[in-house]
């Protein structure tokens, strides 16, 4: 069985004893964190339910685990002639879930 979830304006697709990086969450290590926003459930027969926009009745229930960070993207921005340039980076922190059920 899987579920197809929104979190954040980004889509993931789940399955049990799975663990996903999605944008960061407010909450502490150990919690449970409930996400409502299910859009599709399938199971592994012919058993598949689309929401429109989110199917009714369903909630997946995943545990938080920590906070990690992503990769450092690093970006320049230079002028020619002029002798100037800057440099800039980003590193995106992100929640890691573990999705412990999927209800229904």
């Amino acid at each position: 069985m899987y579920a197809i979830i929104r979190s954040g304006s980004k889509q993931y697709k789940v399955k049990k004893d799975d663990v996903i990086q999605v944008e960061l969450l407010d909450s502490e290590p150990g919690k449970s964190v409930e996400f409502s926003d299910v859009l599709l459930v399938a199971d592994g027969s012919d058993m598949v339910k689309v929401g429109m926009p989110t199917v009714a009745g369903y909630k997946v229930i995943g545990q938080f685990l920590q906070e990690t960070k992503g990769p450092k993207i690093e970006a320049l921005k230079y002028k020619k002639r002029k002798n100037q340039y800057r440099k800039f980076g980003h590193r995106q922190r992100y929640s890691q879930v573990k999705i412990t059920d999927i209800k229904g």
